[in-house]
C-alpha cells in the first residue's frame, strides 16, 4: 500500500532566501539520507517539490510544497517518528517556518 505524504510550508517573513533554498533542498535530499533501519538503504520511493505558482490565490500563506512517497504506512510511520536524517532536518527548518501542513493518502482509497 503506497502512501503519498503532502508537506506544505509557509516560510517566516524574515527568513533568508538562502535559508529557504537550505530547506527546501534539504527536504529533497531526505529521499537519499534517510534508511531503511533494517536494510539501510534509502526507503522514500520519490520526492519532487517546488515553490507555489498557483494563480488560485487558495495557498493560505503556504509558499512551498512537497511530495514524498513512501512504499507502506510503517515506511511512513518510521519517517515520521523515528528517522535521524528526518529528526534532523525537522529541527533545522522548525525555526524558519511560519506554518506547516501534512496530508498523507493512500492513493485511490476515500
Amino acid at each position: 500500500m503506497t502512501i503519498i505524504h503532502v508537506v506544505l510550508f509557509e516560510f517566516k517573513a524574515d527568513t533568508s532566501a538562502e535559508k529557504v533554498t537550505e530547506a527546501c533542498e534539504g527536504m529533497l535530499a531526505l529521499r537519499n539520507e534517510c534508511h531503511h533501519p533494517t536494510s539501510s538503504k534509502p526507503y522514500i520511493k520519490t520526492s519532487s517539490g517546488g515553490v507555489d505558482n498557483s494563480p488560485e490565490g487558495l495557498q493560505g500563506g503556504l509558499t512551498h510544497g512537497f511530495v514524498v512517497e513512501f512504499e507502506s504506512a510503517e515506511d511512513r510511520d518510521y519517517y515520521v517518528k523515528k528517522d535521524p536524517a528526518h529528526q534532523k532536518f525537522i529541527k533545522f527548518v522548525g525555526p524558519l517556518v511560519e506554518q506547516v501542513k501534512v496530508v498523507d493518502y493512500e492513493p485511490g482509497k476515500f
